[in-house]
């Protein structure tokens, strides 16, 4: 099942067809079971025209978020551990990302409130004080109020990889402004947890011109996703839910940088694709 917020109202894509759930997003998604609550809604949400859910879906979706924070796991894939030390090596920090991967714990950080995330079509951001940006394709959690993984999105954490490598204390700014964050198209809400062998893949265009492409299965990521959420709430409570983004392990080649009018296209088998044009704030 797919849920999409829209500018109308609340939008299931769910058993072929399209249904519209007249509920506040926050109490409609927090909840335990949320496949089986969906499930239900289908026997009298209203039904509309495929056409008329389309045209929604592409011209009024917004990101999947209401009152949730977004949290962010860092070096959870070899290859991103690789790059995190390329980047680092020249300010000494090298090693805090080689120690970071092989910990017990895992790097978690703040990324955005609600009001900082882009969604599917609108523009993400890159930093005028940064000489080196990269999109970073996430796989992206719906975590409920009690610590449950209920559903999944695409989620594209912006960075800036010259203020973090610069200096490791400065990962929120290289992480955190506004349009740093973008999240969709939909909310995706399986029976089964998601497969592991779902693949996820993204494409940088400028000017028509392909610029970098690349997939990964998630598989390939070094934690658990239930051990990651699980670590997030360990200290934190939620009351709307969070999303939690899991981690890269598509990384562009370190002569690349976003430039403004870039197209990222971020997709994962079952959810869809997620695509902003980068620009400056």
């Amino acid at each position: 099942m797919k849920l999409y917020k829209t500018m109308r109202s609340v939008l299931l894509h769910a058993a072929g067809g399209y249904y519209q759930v007249d509920q506040d997003w926050d109490q409609l998604i927090n909840r335990d079971r949320l496949y089986d609550y969906l499930n239900d809604q289908l026997k009298s949400a209203r039904a509309v025209q495929e056409g008329d859910a389309k045209a929604w879906i592409a011209n009024e979706v917004l990101p999947p978020i209401g009152n949730q924070e977004v949290w962010a796991a860092g070096v959870t894939y070899f290859r991103s551990m690789e790059a995190r030390m390329e980047e680092a090596k020249e300010s000494g920090g090298a090693d805090l990302y080689d120690k970071v991967y092989h910990a017990e714990r895992p790097e978690l950080f703040f990324k955005a409130l609600p009001h900082r995330v882009a969604g599917h079509g609108q523009p993400v951001s890159i930093r005028k004080d940064s000489a080196w940006d990269v999109p970073e394709p996430e796989l992206t959690l719906f975590i409920n109020s009690a610590g449950s993984i209920q559903g999944y999105t695409i989620g594209n954490d912006m960075s800036s990889r010259s203020i973090e490598g610069e200096n490791a204390l400065y990962l929120p700014q290289a992480k955190v402004y506004d349009r740093s964050a973008s999240l969709g198209p939909c909310l995706y809400v399986p029976e089964l947890p998601i497969d592991p062998e779902t693949t996820i893949a993204m494409q940088i265009s400028r000017a028509g011109k392909v610029m970098f492409s690349d997939s990964v299965q998630i598989n390939r990521i070094k934690r658990p996703l239930g051990e990651l959420a699980a670590f997030l709430y360990r200290e934190c409570q939620f009351r709307y839910g969070s999303y939690l983004m899991t981690g890269t392990c598509l990384v562009p080649p370190t002569d690349f940088t976003l430039a403004p009018g870039d197209k990222v296209d971020i997709a994962i088998d079952s959810i869809g694709t997620l695509s902003n044009v980068v620009g400056y704030n």
